[in-house]
């Protein structure tokens, strides 16, 4: 009978214990070790260890700090200062007994209370620490930036390393000493209450101790009320017209925040004598003092005084009075988005372009100018090129190769593998983990194409033909940007003619990477990490089989170093070993002094900051997923934090393979960024930024924005050097014509070679002259009557014209604007160039060829004619 009573229990206890034990072997045991044999796998099993050791000693110190801070104070208030009998009783033995009796139980038990309660208190305040101990990574290891901020005088660094985690302290601390001073105050209570024959007194030792957790305390509000003054910096108050602290944060709501700290640490002052001395108590002192607070902290939250001061004060002068403040903005929002070192030039346009055209029709490789959109370029390379029905190209990217003696702008796509394209019956288990687990091969083709002829190839088919010399050892991709499953290779399948077209070749694995299953133990431990049966009693798995795991580029980054923020266009390279995969990385940071915050739409929207840096290349091997971390920007405070953190982690680019370092590009998303924010921060002076008579916004074609965009020209700054640079062209705001177009390049303009050394070059337009902007440029070519009789009878015969990206140049003193026109087929979809545009000023000319079009638009320059020349070839016709 009496075991039936147990039985509830006996089921709970069970419950329980099969509960701690599943989460413990899935969440604890399996995640680790899984985690360190793929740290290990791909050499960074010490920097495994040391995140590990980090997160852990720093937390665990924490709360240990915090555990012996509640056990001290409670230990002193129960065993050593509370206890206060009349003198009477201790000369009284049965007294003096009974009163130790009452006194050793209350010490001995409230023991076994305090004990648990303070270590439950530690863990509690101790989990913001474990939140964000990275944070705290930067704290430790952070070092000065040199760079000083103008209100305060304080190193930037201050800001981004130590400030977060001063609020972060300030705010446990503060939490703590409340908690320990309400705590004790109630034990001393609770002494006096279950202990007989206590004098009605607390005695001197107990005041002195809660005397000393008040002060720590009011120590730890004054901190608050100090590190309030640095909020001000992160003002948003002063917006749209600029960010950070204006006339009134720091003329009349920083003195007040002094002010507060002033009348706090009175009444603090006055509460404490008053609380220990026995004799004359007066109240006024605290009771002037509270009045005089509640007065500042009702000035603090009034909006009616600031509303006056601003209107009276600030805006009948606002340029005067607030143009520092003005500046200080400038200055920090052009220093943390790495926009200082923008070279500016004054382009001077000539209305008569002939004598530019006459140059540049005898330059070098005029005919690299891309005219193949790469948002039209991937339907063909999937029409054409994706040969097998598991095979796809997720994006297509933009690179140059020396080819045929030259710096050459190409197209290229990784053919990945794609299990959903396969039939729904074909997706079983050993097709998706053991058969198809890789992609093969990429297609190269040459931005710059005539029209009117099929796409010419550089490096197409399974077979990997190419005629200008392209050659791949290893041309299978196992990761890539696709969603890869997780694969078990090499394994006893026989897989035969699904990548490669020659039979012959070995399709076996021979990478470094992944985890091997040496036995049945680890097989059966991957099977339950990856929730997958098949795993463990499939006979095609052997002892030399590896598992791969995290085979998109994006999650295996993010997995190693998610400090590091990804920008949006990973790219291919071809070496003749292998492909590669290059990564642009950044460090942010929301804490840099007075910079304006960038908007929602930067990176993936969901990181706020202010502060960024392009500081990490990071090249993803495709065919073994080892990845490499280069420094690209030695000067980052926060990459170098992250460097003395985890040594070994990342190498200098002095170290990345030369035919590496010639793909480096300048990173579009950080362009697309600083050009929107430079769009406004150019105008450098407080009176221009407060105009916003020159503000640009992106240049704008049939309502889109024309985003940068990258071409391979000889710009002449380097003898005859051909440079792979991003082109971004501005209008003013609310206008069409063109204020300037913007190249970011990487070459360094010193040496004149292809090492890595980014900068951005702008080519302002006078005011003063009309230069046609993209928007303008469009509107002339459907004017143009052939060019749009042209369009209409295409669009008649089954197909659908579509305008490609507008190619904008600086050509000598002249503006070159080129557009691809391509042919959708009705039935395939397959793009065609058709034809390519090329305008300068007024004049607009279609042609099959750029160099034909840009011939006959010389000879109309020449002539002076309008109407002598056609805007279409006589060929056009048909």
């Amino acid at each position: 009978m009496r075991n039936w009573k147990l039985l509830p229990a006996i089921t709970v206890a069970t419950l329980v214990v099969a509960i701690v034990l599943y989460v413990a072997f899935y969440f604890v045991f399996l995640d680790f070790f899984v985690d360190l044999w793929w740290f290990r796998s791909l050499e960074f099993e010490a920097y495994f260890w040391l995140k590990l050791l980090y997160r852990f000693i720093f937390s665990g110190a924490v709360t240990a700090f915090f555990f012996a801070v509640f056990l001290f104070h409670f230990w002193i208030a129960s065993r050593y200062l509370g206890l206060n009998p009349p003198d009477e009783i201790l000369m009284d033995d049965s007294k003096r007994r009974r009163f130790q009796r009452f006194a050793d139980v209350f010490m001995s038990g409230s023991s076994k209370i305090y004990t648990p309660i303070s270590l439950l208190l530690a863990v509690v305040i101790a989990v913001p620490f474990y939140l964000q101990w990275e944070q705290a990574l930067l704290f430790f290891f952070g070092s000065a930036s040199g760079i000083v901020d103008p209100v305060y005088g304080n190193d930037v660094s201050f800001y981004m390393f130590s400030y977060p985690i001063y609020m972060l302290i300030q705010k446990e601390l503060l939490t703590t000493a409340l908690v320990v001073f309400l705590a004790t105050g109630v034990l001393y209570w609770m002494e006096h209450v279950f202990v007989p024959n206590q004098s009605k007194e607390f005695p001197l030792g107990a005041k002195v101790h809660l005397a000393v957790l008040f002060s720590f305390v009011v120590l730890f509000v004054v901190w608050g009320f100090l590190l309030e003054r640095f909020s001000l910096l992160y003002s948003a108050g002063n917006e749209p017209v600029f960010f950070g602290p204006g006339f009134v944060e720091l003329r009349y709501k920083l003195p007040l925040i002094w002010l507060e700290v002033l009348f706090f640490l009175a009444i603090a002052i006055s509460a404490v004598f008053y609380a220990l001395s026995e004799k004359h108590r007066s109240k006024t002192p605290i009771i002037v003092a509270s009045l005089g607070f509640l007065a500042i902290w009702g000035l603090q939250s009034s909006h009616t005084l600031p509303e006056l001061i601003e209107k009276f004060i600030v805006k009948p002068n606002f340029t005067r009075t607030e143009g520092e403040s003005i500046r200080h903005n400038i200055d920090a929002t052009m220093a943390a988005f790495d926009l200082n070192n923008i070279k500016t030039v004054d382009f001077q346009v000539n209305v008569d372009a002939t004598k530019d055209i006459e140059a540049w029709s005898t330059k070098k490789h005029f005919e690299n100018i891309p005219v193949w959109d790469r948002e039209f370029l991937i339907d063909s390379y999937m029409q054409l090129q994706g040969i097998r029905p598991y095979y796809g190209f997720p994006t297509v990217d933009e690179d140059r190769y020396f080819i045929n003696g030259h710096h050459q702008q190409v197209n290229l796509a990784a053919r990945e593998v794609n299990i959903d394209k396969l039939p729904k019956e074909a997706q079983n288990w050993e097709n998706t983990h053991l058969r198809y687990t890789h992609g093969y091969g990429a297609v190269i083709s040459p931005a710059a194409q005539d029209a009117g002829i099929p796409i010419v190839w550089y490096l197409r088919d399974l077979n990997m033909t190419s005629d200008v010399g392209f050659s791949v050892k290893y041309p299978d991709i196992y990761y890539g940007l696709e969603k890869y499953r997780y694969a078990i290779v090499p394994n006893n399948l026989a897989v035969t003619d699904i990548s490669s077209s020659a039979p012959g070749d070995s399709l076996d694995y021979q990478g470094n990477s992944g985890i091997s299953i040496p036995s049945l133990f680890r097989k059966m431990l991957f099977a339950f990490y990856l929730k997958d049966e098949k795993i463990f009693f499939s006979p095609n798995i052997s002892t030399q089989s590896k598992v791969l795991l995290r085979r998109n580029i994006d999650e295996r980054i993010t997995e190693l170093t998610p400090f590091l923020h990804l920008d949006k266009d990973p790219y291919l390279v071809v070496n003749k070993d292998r492909f590669y995969w290059i990564q642009d990385a950044y460090t942010l940071s929301n804490y840099y002094p007075v910079s304006k915050p960038a908007a929602d739409d930067y990176l993936d929207g969901e990181h706020k900051f202010n502060y960024i840096r392009n500081s990490v290349k990071i090249v993803v091997d495709a065919y073994d997923g080892s990845v490499d971390y280069y420094i690209s920007d030695p000067k980052d405070p926060i990459i170098n934090a992250y460097n003395r953190a985890y040594p070994g982690v990342f190498k200098t680019l002095r170290e990345m393979p030369d035919e590496l370092v010639q793909h480096l590009r300048y990173p579009r998303d950080l362009y697309y960024m600083q050009m929107k924010i430079y769009a406004k921060y150019h105008q450098n002076s407080p009176e221009l930024f407060y105009e916003q008579a020159e503000t640009w916004q992106f240049a704008t074609v049939d309502g889109q924005s024309v985003s940068p965009y990258f071409i391979t020209m000889d710009f002449d700054r380097c003898n005859d050097l051909e440079e792979f640079v991003m082109i971004n062209p501005m209008t003013p705001v609310h206008r069409d014509n063109l204020s300037m177009v913007g190249i970011a390049g990487t070459i360094d303009e010193n040496s004149c070679d292809h090492s890595y050394k980014p900068g951005i070059t702008i080519f302002k337009f006078p005011k003063a002259v009309q230069v046609n902007g993209p928007s303008q440029v469009n509107a002339l070519i459907d004017q143009n009557p052939e060019i749009a009789a042209q369009f209409t009878l295409w669009n008649q015969q089954g197909s659908e014209v579509k305008k490609g990206r507008m190619v904008i140049l600086t050509m000598g003193n002249s503006i070159l604007y080129v557009q691809p026109i391509y042919m959708l087929a009705t039935k395939t979809k397959i793009p065609e160039l058709a034809r390519v545009i090329v305008s300068i000023g007024n004049q607009v000319v279609m042609d099959k060829t750029l160099q034909a079009a840009f011939s006959r638009l010389k000879d109309l320059f020449i002539k002076g004619a309008n109407g002598s020349v056609s805007g279409i070839s006589s060929a056009e016709g048909k």
